[in-house]
C-alpha cells in the first residue's frame, strides 16, 4: 500500500514538471539600469523631510516594476528614489506615494527588525563589492522603525546583521518620505584601479500593504526575493572615500540580581559583570570580531512546546554574536542536519538548557568575489554541572560559474576534564563537504555530506542532504533527500533523528485567478517517508500533506483545508507527554482547518483545527490567536492552544493540555519600547514572564531593563525563580 501510494504521487510531481512553463521567469538584461548619485553642495539633516535643495538636483530612480500581486502592469503606488553623498555617507531619499496618505499606513509596531509581512516597507539592497552573491539591504516602514540584514544567493538571510546606519520618516497626505544616511564606514567596497567612482549593485523595494502590492526596481521575477543581486541596476556617480581599517567597540555593564525559591529553602544573588564586543574590518574583505564575557540579557526567551513527534526539536538561534554572519556556516538553510549550530555554546546541556557563561570569543570572515573564509572560536566557562568547553570552526566557500559554490567546514569541540563532575577529556570532530549549483535561475540544488568523530566513543558518524527544487511564477516542486546515521554525533550540532533515511518530494501549482475576491491559490502535496538507515527495509513512519484549499484572498488573508493520511511504525519505547505508546503499526488520518484575517489591520484574528485518530485514539487540537494594535505604539496579542487526546497508548488514556500566550508591546518612537510577555502550560503546570524596557539612546548603544519571573508548581515542592536585569551597552566606530 505504502509503495503504490508513493509511486503515484511521484508520477503526479513527474507531470507537474513537464507541465512547467518558464516564460514569466525573465533572465537578467544584458545591460543594467543605471542610477546616478550626485554629491551634495549643501548639508543634509536627516529628519525624513527631503526639503533640502540636494534634493532636488538629485535624479530619481521612479520606473519600478510591478511584483505583486500580479507580475508587471501598472503600479498603483508609485515611488521615487534618489542618491546623494558626501564624504561621509550615502544618503538615500523616497518618495512612497498613497493616494489616501496617512489613513493607508499599515505598521503593525515599531519593533527594531521587523518582520516582512504586515507592514508598509521601503528597502534598498546593496552589493558594494559587486558580488552578486550578496547584499547587504536596509529597511524602514512610514514611522521610521529599521531593518537591516545580510542575504546571500538571494535566499538566505541573516537578520542578526546590525550595523550603523539611521533613517527618518515623516507621513504626509500624499504618502510618506524616508531619508537614510548609510556612513560609508558601514560599507565594504574596494576603490576602482583608476581611483574614481565606484559602481555598485542596487535593488530597489517597496511594500504596499494595504493592496498587498510588491514593486522593485528594477525588474526582478516574481518567484525570486528582491534580494536577486544578478538583477541588480548599477549605482554610479560615488566617489567614496578610500576604504579603511574602522574599529567598532561596545563595551557593556550589567548588573543582575536572582531569587530562587525550591519550596524548602530561600536564596539570592546579586552579580555585576562587565564585558563588551569589539569589531574590527581589517579591509573591504575582512572582519574580525572579538567578544569578551559575553552576555544576552536582552535576547527573546524561548517559547514552550508540547512535543508529540518522535523528532527533536529546533529552537531557533537568538543571540545577537551568533546570528551575525550565521549564513555562511555549512548546513544554515534548512533546520535537518546542521553540523554547526550555534546553540550549543554557551549552554550546559542541549539548546534550552541552563546558561553557561562565555569567557572569550572571536569570529573572522573574509568575504571576495571568489570565495569566503570564516572562522569561530569560543571559550565556555564551568559551572557546577558543566565543565570548561572550548569550540572552533573552520569554512572555506568557492563561488565559481554564476552562482554556484561549494564549501568545506571543520567543526571541533574540546571539553575538558572536570575532576569534580567525574567527567574525561573529550574530542568531537566533524568535517562537512557543501555546496550549492543553480543551473537556470528557477532550478536550485545544495548538498551536505558530514561526517562526525567522537573520542569519548570512539565512533565515527556519517549524515547526507540532497535538495533540488524549482521555483517558478507558476509552479514549485522539489525533492529533498536526507541521511543520518546512528551514530552522526556533531558536538556542535543539531540533528532532526539518527539513523533515518528521509524522503521530501512535492510541490504545488500557483493559480492567480484575475477575480476580485482571491489574490493566490496554490494546490499541491508532498510526501514524508522515513525508514532507517541501518536498515533500509526497515520502515518508520510516512504521511502524505495533501492541500487542495490553500488560498489567500485579496486583503492577505488566508483560508486552509490539509488532510495528512500517516503511517507508523513503533518499534521503540515511545511516550510522547508521557503517553506510553504500544509498539506496533498504525495508520490514521487527521484533517486540518485554518484561517487567519488581514493581519495587517488594527485587529485581526487566527483560527486552526485539527481532528481525527492519533495512533490508537483520537486527538483535537485547535490554536486560537488574536491581536490589537490600534496604534503602532500599542499592540496586544493573546494565543491559546489545546490538545485533547484520548483512549491512546498501553492504558487507552486521556490528556488534555492547554497552552496561553499573552504579549504586549508599547513605544514612545523606534528606539524607547517596553515588552512583556507570559506563557502557562498546564501540562507541567509551568508560567513564565519576560518583561523587558530598551532606549536606544544613541544608535545602536543600549540601555535594558530585564525581568524574568518562571514558576513550577506539578513538583513536590513548588519551584520559583525571579531575576532582575539591567545592562548597559555603549557603542563607538573609529
Amino acid at each position: 500500500m505504502r509503495s503504490t501510494t508513493l509511486i503515484i504521487l511521484l508520477g503526479a510531481a513527474s507531470l507537474l514538471a513537464h507541465g512547467q512553463d518558464d516564460t514569466e521567469n525573465f533572465p537578467p538584461p544584458d545591460i543594467p539600469p543605471v542610477v546616478e548619485a550626485l554629491k551634495i553642495t549643501g548639508t543634509i539633516d536627516v529628519d525624513g523631510r527631503l526639503d533640502e535643495t540636494d534634493w532636488d538636483r538629485g535624479i530619481a530612480a521612479k520606473k519600478f516594476f510591478r511584483r505583486e500581486p500580479r507580475q508587471g502592469g501598472p503600479i498603483r503606488y508609485e515611488t521615487q528614489v534618489k542618491f546623494l553623498y558626501d564624504d561621509k555617507y550615502l544618503y538615500i531619499g523616497a518618495w512612497c506615494m498613497d493616494s489616501v496618505g496617512i489613513k493607508g499606513i499599515r505598521v503593525q509596531d515599531l519593533r527594531r527588525d521587523f518582520n516582512w509581512g504586515e507592514n508598509d516597507i521601503f528597502g534598498v539592497s546593496l552589493d558594494p563589492q559587486n558580488l552578486k552573491q550578496y547584499a547587504q539591504a536596509f529597511m524602514t516602514t512610514p514611522y521610521g522603525n529599521q531593518r537591516d540584514l545580510q542575504n546571500f544567493n538571494g535566499n538566505t538571510f541573516d537578520t542578526g546583521w546590525n550595523t550603523l546606519w539611521r533613517v527618518r520618516t515623516q507621513r504626509t497626505a500624499e504618502g510618506y518620505t524616508a531619508e537614510f544616511s548609510i556612513p560609508f564606514k558601514s560599507l565594504r567596497y574596494d576603490l576602482p584601479e583608476d581611483g574614481k567612482q565606484v559602481e555598485w549593485g542596487v535593488t530597489l523595494v517597496r511594500y504596499a500593504r494595504r493592496d498587498v502590492e510588491v514593486s522593485t526596481f528594477p525588474a526582478i521575477p516574481q518567484s525570486f526575493t528582491p534580494y536577486r543581486m544578478t538583477y541588480a541596476a548599477k549605482l554610479q556617480g560615488i566617489e567614496a572615500p578610500p576604504p579603511s581599517s574602522n574599529i567598532r567597540i561596545e563595551p557593556y555593564t550589567l548588573f543582575q540580581y536572582d531569587n530562587i525559591d525550591d519550596g524548602t529553602s530561600s536564596s539570592s544573588d546579586n552579580d555585576l559583570k562587565l564585558g563588551g564586543d569589539v569589531k574590527w574590518a581589517i579591509n573591504p574583505r575582512s572582519v574580525l570580531d572579538l567578544t569578551f564575557n559575553t552576555d544576552f540579557a536582552q535576547a527573546d526567551v524561548d517559547r514552550a512546546v508540547n512535543n508529540l513527534e518522535r523528532f527533536n526539536i529546533f529552537f531557533p538561534e537568538r543571540r545577537q554574536f551568533f546570528l551575525e554572519n550565521s549564513g555562511i556556516w555549512a548546513g544554515g538553510r534548512q533546520t535537518s542536519i546542521r553540523p554547526f549550530f550555534s546553540r550549543r555554546i554557551g549552554l550546559q546541556g542541549n539548546f534550552n538548557a541552563e546558561p553557561a557563561p562565555i569567557e572569550v570569543g572571536a569570529r573572522f570572515t573574509q568575504r571576495t568575489e571568489k570565495q569566503a573564509i570564516a572562522g569561530l572560536l569560543v571559550r565556555q566557562g564551568a559551572t557546577n554541572s558543566s565543565r570548561v568547553s572550548n569550540f572552533g570552526v573552520a569554512r572555506y566557500l568557492r563561488n565559481y560559474g554564476r552562482e554556484n559554490n561549494i564549501g568545506i567546514m571543520v567543526t571541533q569541540r574540546m571539553d575538558e576534564q572536570s575532576q569534580e563532575l567525574g567527567l574525561e577529556f573529550n574530542n568531537n570532530t566533524t568535517v562537512t563537504v557543501d555546496g550549492q549549483i543553480r543551473p537556470t535561475s528557477v532550478w536550485d540544488m545544495q548538498y551536505i555530506l558530514t561526517t562526525s568523530i567522537d573520542e569519548q566513543s570512539g565512533e565515527m558518524g556519517y549524515a547526507g542532504r540532497f535538495f533540488a527544487g524549482n521555483s517558478s511564477n507558476k509552479f514549485y516542486f522539489g525533492w529533498v533527500t536526507e541521511y543520518t546515521d546512528e551514530n552522526y554525533n556533531p558536538g556542535i550540532g543539531f540533528v532532526r533523528q539518527n539513523n533515518v533515511i528521509r524522503h521530501n518530494p512535492g510541490g504545488y501549482y500557483i493559480w492567480r485567478p484575475r477575480t476580485e475576491f482571491i489574490r493566490r491559490w496554490d494546490p499541491g502535496f508532498f510526501v514524508n517517508f522515513n525508514h532507517d538507515a541501518t536498515d533500509p527495509s526497515s520502515f518508520q513512519q510516512a504521511n502524505l500533506y495533501i492541500f487542495p484549499i490553500y488560498t489567500w484572498f485579496k486583503d492577505n488573508s488566508f483560508f486552509e483545508v490539509a488532510l495528512t493520511p500517516t503511517w507508523q511504525n513503533i518499534n521503540f519505547d515511545f511516550a510522547p507527554l508521557g503517553l506510553r505508546i504500544e509498539e506496533d503499526e498504525y495508520f490514521y488520518t487527521r484533517y486540518r482547518i485554518r484561517y487567519y484575517t488581514d493581519q495587517s489591520k488594527k485587529w485581526s484574528l487566527s483560527a486552526a483545527y485539527g481532528f481525527g485518530n492519533f495512533y490508537d485514539g483520537t486527538r483535537r487540537n485547535m490554536i486560537l490567536s488574536g491581536r490589537l494594535a490600534p496604534l503602532p505604539f500599542a499592540a496586544v496579542t493573546v494565543e491559546y492552544e489545546y490538545n485533547d487526546i484520548k483512549d491512546v497508548g498501553r492504558e487507552e488514556e486521556d490528556l488534555t493540555t492547554d497552552l496561553i500566550t499573552l504579549g504586549s508591546r508599547f513605544a514612545l518612537n523606534p528606539r524607547v519600547q517596553l515588552s512583556a510577555f507570559y506563557q502557562y502550560n498546564s501540562f507541567d503546570d509551568q508560567g513564565r514572564w519576560n518583561v523587558r524596557a530598551s532606549w536606544e539612546y544613541q544608535p545602536l548603544s543600549f540601555l535594558y531593563l530585564v525581568f524574568n519571573d518562571t514558576q513550577i508548581n506539578n513538583l513536590e515542592d513548588p519551584f520559583n525563580e525571579q531575576q532582575f536585569i539591567g545592562k548597559l551597552t555603549f557603542l563607538k566606530q573609529f
